[in-house]
């Protein structure tokens, strides 16, 4: 079973582990639902994001790259 776009916290972790270094503010949220579809695990429609799920992703992302 993979990803789902609710599955944010595990979306999240998987942008960060992609490039550990990548700082996800310089990162704009098109070229981050690019990524997240292409993830190996990712499921789901492309189409079936938003703004609220995709400020999610990056606020784990963002928490990880923090650390």
């Amino acid at each position: 079973m993979g990803l789902k776009w609710t599955d944010t916290q595990a979306i999240g972790e998987a942008l960060y582990d992609r490039d550990p270094q990548l700082d996800p503010k310089s990162v704009r949220f098109t070229d981050m639902h690019q990524w997240i579809c292409e993830l190996d695990d990712f499921d789901d429609d492309p189409q079936g994001s938003n703004e609220r799920i995709l400020e999610a992703i990056f606020m784990v992302w963002l928490d990880e790259f923090d650390g």
